[in-house]
Parts: structure tokens; sequence; C-alpha cells
């Protein structure tokens, strides 16, 4: 009934903007009015009555849709269903400080990423909004800034665009520094930061400019403090993570301010123990930031261990830190299983801990759990922090071993998703590095013949780089060559011949020579080389190759089938010699390059 009468074109303008103001009443209780407001179109009707002259009922049209737009039961793709809605919402803008406040609100909560963001940016968001920074309204500041908080989010377009942006003569970065000073509202303070922070990871601003190191960083850092609200943690802890994680120096530099290490430590103790708390409302609220507060420290103890060693073993040392990221790892909330194998992952990459801490503390049990069936995004990071386990200083390797890993990395060796083919090959290479022939022979098992050529005619480089580290793992040390060359020989010559005859890069032909030079190295693997003439040609041609680094690796081959003091060599130096592989070493002993002159 409010909204047929809102309809009326005959109603007056005070009944329909009554109703308007009633129907926001109503989409202020909980999701199921706002549900039901939904599926009597009120989004359509409300539209609708911006085209009214009347600027009264234009407000309480946009104060009643902001309301529903900002429940999250409310799609936010219905703003933009209709193409003219937007431009007519900017036009708006400029009518009055309420217009202003409550449609920068409704774009900030349906702006939800790039081809949102790209909408907005093309219908003039950016200079639309950015005189609105400098308001009377705080409320108006407010909303502008949040809009350019998730306008910027991860979108280098908007970013470079913003840096140029003045107003008043003054540019956007330093309206948002000075949005950042201490005196200002923390909310103010952290979505600023959060611009930024946006900015200097789409480049728009360099890591070492001050507004990064002086406002941004250490604005961020005090938000994780103590005196702060549990969500302003969550938040700052989060943003921080995000604006340090791919440069060292901003690590070290948050590392060392406000002992932000100890800190964050404090995350993990909520909630606080239950005698101290008297009010059931306040557990409940901690409870409900609880994983919120792990999460969001796992992440941020991620990127500041991501580079440096002497920080990772801070974060070590940190109380009960590794008996934490272990009771992470088994969490039922899938985010704090996510950002604790993050956690685990980037301390993982320290040959010290490695050896220490992580073998005290078997954590490689708790991830071995996590990889069975987990979804593909824990699976890549955790695959990943397996790789670090498998390596061969790392204690963890035997206890991986048995307990089924081989299989594990196999499968994934199969799977659609390349970041994880990856990984399950990068980890059965660790896996075989020195390894003992079972290892070996089991690799090869659970791999198959099928599969292995498969990643051989991989499409992605790097799969195929990280197979021929596998195969060139796997034949190394002579009982092991002529093993493996004596179950699989005719299957490896002709990965060999296949990949010496395709279209492949340098560093591809490269390694697969090596694995050539590595079979020559066999006592009967040698053999398989010198019956087969097709790759003695191919041995000769890279001799003669325009590449120094594939000329030497052909001349490896070479120089490992004609040993004198083994057995057969002058019947494979006859042969070599009567190919004219001489006159190609007469030739190279001339060369400019003294590498090859050596050799």
């Amino acid at each position: 009934r409010l909204l047929y009468l809102l309809q009326q074109e005959t109603s007056s303008t005070e009944l329909r903007t009554e109703c308007a103001v009633v129907l926001g009443s109503l989409a202020m209780g909980t999701e199921n009015n706002v549900k039901s407001l939904l599926d009597c179109h009120i989004i359509p009707a409300l539209l609708q009555g911006l085209l009214s002259p009347d600027l009264k009922f234009i407000e309480a049209c946009l104060r009643c849709l902001r309301t529903i737009f900002i429940s999250p039961v409310t799609p936010e793709d219905l703003l933009y269903t209709d193409a003219t809605v937007i431009s007519h919402l900017m036009a708006l803008l400029s009518r009055s400080r309420y217009t202003q406040e409550y449609i920068c609100q409704i774009f900030s909560h349906c702006c939800k990423g790039p081809d949102h963001q790209t909408i907005l940016f093309n219908h003039g968001a950016v200079q639309n909004i950015a005189h609105l920074l400098v308001s009377t309204s705080y409320k108006v500041r407010m909303q502008a800034l949040k809009c350019f908080s998730v306008l910027a989010f991860e979108n280098p377009q908007v970013s470079m665009t913003l840096v140029n942006v003045s107003v008043d003569g003054e540019l956007l970065p330093q309206i948002f520094v000075k949005m950042l000073q201490r005196d200002k509202p923390i909310e103010m303070q952290l979505t600023s930061a959060k611009c930024l922070t946006s900015m200097c990871r789409a480049g728009a601003i360099r890591t070492d400019d001050s507004c990064i190191v002086l406002k941004t960083l250490p604005c961020l850092v005090r938000m994780c403090s103590k005196e702060r609200l549990l969500e302003e943690r969550v938040e700052g802890a989060e943003t921080l993570a995000y604006l340090i994680e791919t440069d060292v120096e901003l690590q070290r530099i948050a590392s060392i301010t406000d002992h932000l290490i100890v800190m964050l430590a404090d995350y993990f103790k909520y909630p606080s123990s239950v005698s101290a708390i008297t009010d059931i409302k306040r557990l409940d609220h901690d409870l409900k930031h609880a994983h919120e507060l792990r999460q969001a420290a796992f992440k941020l103890y991620a990127s500041l261990g991501a580079n440096d060693e002497d920080i990772r073993k801070k974060i070590i040392e940190t109380e009960n830190m590794m008996d934490r990221i272990v009771n992470g790892l088994s969490e039922s909330s899938i985010k704090v299983r996510l950002a604790a194998v993050r956690c685990l992952h980037s301390l993982s990459r320290s040959v010290q801990q490695l050896r220490t801490s992580f073998q005290d503390h078997a954590v490689w049990k708790p991830l071995m759990k996590v990889l069975q069936n987990a979804p593909n995004e824990i699976l890549i990071v955790a695959s990943s922090t397996l790789c670090n386990l498998l390596l061969e200083f790392s204690p963890s390797k035997e206890p991986i071993l048995e307990s089924g890993a081989i299989e594990l990395l196999c499968s994934l060796t199969q799977s659609e998703n390349l970041a994880l083919r990856v990984n399950g090959i990068w980890a059965l290479m660790n896996m075989a590095f020195q390894a003992e022939q079972k290892i070996k022979s089991d690799i090869l098992r659970g791999l198959s013949t099928e599969q292995l050529f498969q990643l051989l005619s991989d499409s992605d480089v790097n799969v195929l780089m990280k197979t021929l580290g596998l195969l060139r793992n796997l034949l190394s040390t002579r009982p092991h060559i002529d093993h493996i060359m004596s179950t699989h020989g005719k299957q490896i010559m002709q990965a060999v011949t296949l990949i010496l005859e395709g279209e492949h890069n340098i560093e591809v032909k490269e390694q697969t020579l090596c694995i050539l030079a590595n079979i020559a190295d066999g006592t009967t693997a040698k053999e398989l080389i010198m019956t087969n003439d097709d790759i003695l040609q191919k041995i000769k041609y890279y001799m003669s190759h325009s590449n120094a680094k594939l000329q030497l690796a052909a001349m490896f081959c070479i120089s490992n089938l004609i040993w004198n003091e083994e057995e057969g060599s002058q019947e494979r130096q006859d042969k070599l010699r009567d190919m004219g592989i001489v006159d190609i070493l007469h030739k190279l002993s001339q060369s400019s390059d003294p590498n090859l002159c050596d050799k």
C-alpha cells in the first residue's frame, strides 16, 4: 500500500515523501524486512522517484535506497541494471549535502569488483566526488573518502588518475595525508590509509615516498594497538599486510615500528578469559571477532616475514607462535586456515627455521592434513609450503614421505589448476634431489610414464622446466641412472628427442641436454645414447649452435661418453670421431668464449 501511494502521480508530494520515510524505517529492521521490500520491487519505484523535481522527496527516496543497499541481502547489481541510473545519480550529487552523503554511501556499498569500478569511473565518479572531500559536512567527507577507498582498491587505472587530481589547488594524496592525522576520527584515518595503500600497491605512489613511510605505515601500525576497537584492529592489520606484502624495505620498517610483532601476539587472546567477561554481549562480540583477529594477525605475520630472515626469527620467537599456527591449520573457519597456511609458507622460506622450530613442532603433520580435500586457494599455498619442507636440508622430508606425500603430489600434477600442477611437480623435484633409489622409483611409479609425457607436453613453461628438473634429479648418481634407464629408458629417450625437436626456449633445451649428459654418465645407460643415431646427431647439432649455453651442455654429453678409463671408451671415441665431432672440437678450441675454449 505504501509503495502504491509512493508511485501515484496523483498523491501529493508530502504524502509520497512520508511514504518513502516510512519505507526507509521498515528497511532499518531485519534482513527479512529488506527481502520483502525487494520482492515488492521497491528499488525501481524509488529510482523512478528520483526523477521528481522535489528535493525533499528525492532525499527521502535516496535515504531509503541507501538503507536498502547497505543491507547484505541486497544484490549490488540492481544499481547497474539501467544504464541511466548512474549518470542521474552523478547529476544529483550537486543538489544538497544529503544527496551527496547518501549517493556516496550507495556507491561505496555497491562497488564490488573491477566491473563496477569501471562503470563508476567511466561515469566521472572521480571528478564528481573529489570536491566532496573538502565539504563542510563531516558525513559527506567521510562517505566520499569511503567511495575512493573502494574505487581505488586493486585498481591501477583509478589509482593513477587519483594521483593527479587536485581540489582547491591541493593534490588528492596530500588531502588523504591530512585525513590520516591523529586528531582525525579513527574511521577517517583508517579509510584514508586504505586509499593511500591502494595507490601505493598500484604503483601510483612509490613505496619510499614519505607519505607512505612516515604517514600511512605508522598510522596502520597504530590501528593494531590494544587501545583500538577489535574491528579497527582487524582492518588495520589487514590493510598493513597488503601495503607491505611485496616490499622488503616496508616490511623492515613495519617490523621495528611500535613493537608491532609483539603487539600482534595479543590478537590471539580473544575471547578473553571467561571470568573477566561479565557482560554476555561483550563475549558475543569478542567471539565474533576472534577468528577475524587471528586471520588478520596471520596475514600480517606472513607479509612481515616474506623476505627477511631476522624478522622471521623474531616472529617465531614470539610467545607460542608455532603452536598458534599449528592450531590455526585445523580451525573450522576456512579464512583462518588459509591465513595460517600463508603465515607458515612465509616462515618456511627460512632454512634455519625448517631445521629447528618446524622440526620441534612437527608442522608437517597438520600441513599434510590440510592438503586432504582442501579448496584450491588453500591447496596452492599449502603445496608451496610443502615444496619448502621437502628441500634436501629439511629434517621433515622423511616423515612426510612416510605419510603418503608421493601419491598426493602425483595427483596434484594432474590438476586443472596451473599453480597446483607447478607446485606438485616442484615438490616432487625437491623430493627427488639427492634421494635414495627407493624414493626415486616410487616417484616414477606414482607419476606413470603417461603422466610424465603429459607434463613434458604441458603448455606452461614452468611446468615443463620443473618436470625436466625432476628428471634431472631422478637421473643422478650412476647406479640410479642405470637402474632407471633399464626400466624407463625407452620412454625417457623419446621424451628427450621430443623436446630437442620442439619449439622451446634456450633454458628448456639446456636443461634437456643436461639430462642427456646425466644419462651419458651411467655405465649401461650410455649405450642408449650410443645406439641412437638420431640423438647423437642432435648433440652434434647443438655443439655448433649459436648459443654458448647449449654448446657447453652438448659438450658435457660428449665428455661423459669418452672417459678413457671406462669400458668401451675406445669404440665410443671411434664412432664420435667418424661423426666429425673432433673437427667441431678443433673449431671450438679457437672460440673467443673462454668457457667454450676450456671445455
